[in-house]
C-alpha cells in the first residue's frame, strides 16, 4: 500500500526541508569568498609568475610585498623586459607596483658567465638539491598540477619525474617547468595520467 502526504502538512514539511538544504550551501560560499590574500601569498604568486615568464625568468628580479604594494628590484636587459616584469606584478590584491628594476643591456653576458660557473642568476650554487627544490617550488604554484603527486629526483643535473597527474596538459606542463629550471640538462618523464573512475 502506497502512502502519500497531502494538504498543509506536506507544504510545511517541504518548506522546512528546502530551508535546510539551502543553508549549508550559502554558508560554504561565504567561507570561500571571505578568504583574504596576505602579503606573503601575493609575494609568492608574483615571484612564481616572474620565474615562469618566458620574457623575464632568466633575470634576477625580486619582489617584496608590503601592505598590498609590490616592490620590484633587480636588473634586466631592456625597457620592454622591465615593463613586462611590472605588468606581471599587477595581480588582484596589489594596490600599487613600485619598481627599481634597472636596465643593463650587457646583463645577459653577466648571467651567462654565472651559469658557466655553476651559479644561478642570483649567484647561488646550482646543485642537484637546488634543482630539485626549485622544480618542486614550480609545481606547487602551478594550477594545472593541483592534486598531482609528483616525485622529483635530480642526479647530475638530469631531472626524473615520477608519479601521477590529472591530465595530459598537466603532464606537459610539469615537464616544461622542469626543463625551464636553471641548471637542468635533461628531463626524464616517467609520469602517468590518472584515469578517471
Amino acid at each position: 500500500m502506497k502512502h502519500s502526504l497531502s494538504g498543509p502538512l506536506t507544504v510545511g514539511l517541504m518548506l522546512s526541508l528546502s530551508a535546510v538544504a539551502v543553508e549549508p550551501t550559502a554558508a560554504a560560499v561565504a567561507v570561500v569568498i571571505a578568504q583574504p590574500q596576505t602579503d606573503d601569498m601575493l609575494q609568492d604568486r608574483i615571484a612564481y609568475r616572474l620565474e615562469t615568464s618566458s620574457v623575464v625568468r632568466k633575470y634576477d628580479v625580486s619582489v617584496k610585498v608590503d601592505k598590498g604594494v609590490a616592490m620590484l628590484s633587480g636588473a634586466v636587459a631592456s625597457a620592454a623586459q622591465k615593463a613586462e616584469a611590472e605588468r606581471i606584478a599587477k595581480v588582484e590584491g596589489i594596490a600599487r607596483v613600485d619598481s627599481t628594476i634597472e636596465v643593463h643591456p650587457d646583463i645577459d653576458k653577466t648571467i651567462g658567465e654565472r651559469i658557466k660557473g655553476g651559479l644561478s642568476k642570483s649567484g647561488e650554487k646550482i646543485s642537484d638539491g637546488w634543482i630539485t627544490a626549485k622544480v618542486n617550488w614550480f609545481f606547487v604554484g602551478e594550477e594545472r598540477l593541483k592534486g598531482s603527486h609528483i616525485d622529483v629526483d635530480t642526479k647530475d643535473s638530469v631531472v626524473t619525474l615520477k608519479g601521477t597527474v590529472d591530465s595530459q596538459a598537466g603532464r606537459a606542463r610539469a615537464v616544461e617547468l622542469a626543463k625551464e629550471t636553471q641548471g637542468v640538462k635533461r628531463v626524464v618523464d616517467q609520469l602517468s595520467v590518472r584515469t578517471s573512475r
